[in-house]
């Protein structure tokens, strides 16, 4: 988990040695869970859009037409929902231009690009295992 300041403890080499086991001592609390930055993260990336709208982000800037046409599927409110949800969590920035209509145009965030990097590593980890 976390030794941020989530209130979760970062787990010691002995919980890392027991859960290695599959001996992880006693319950998890609920809320414990809940508040794990980890919990919501893989939520997120869970989410049908996410990960392909930060793929498509991680190419350049894109205006919202843009990446409404590059994903199939996605209706206007769901891509503005994650959209926000991924600017909520610092991963996305949005940026109005003063023209009319108004220019709107999405980014990843140095906070969204730091997160490619395990991203990536996840995928290579899935492509070898898939392989293997």
């Amino acid at each position: 988990m976390s030794d941020g300041n989530t209130g979760v403890p970062h787990p010691d080499a002995h919980m890392v040695a027991a859960a290695d086991r599959g001996q992880l001592p006693g319950r998890v609390p609920t809320a414990d869970y809940e508040a794990c930055p980890v919990t919501h993260t893989v939520r997120m990336l869970g989410d049908k859009w996410t990960l392909l709208v930060l793929m498509l982000l991680a190419e350049r800037a894109h205006r919202f037409n843009e990446l409404h046409r590059r994903v199939d599927g996605i209706s206007q409110r769901m891509l503005t929902r994650t959209l926000r949800a991924l600017e909520d969590d610092g991963l996305v920035t949005r940026t109005v231009f003063p023209t009319v209509p108004p220019g709107v145009e999405y980014d990843l965030t140095e906070r969204g690009r730091e997160l490619l990097v395990p991203l990536s590593a996840l995928a290579d980890w899935v492509v070898r295992d898939r392989v293997a």
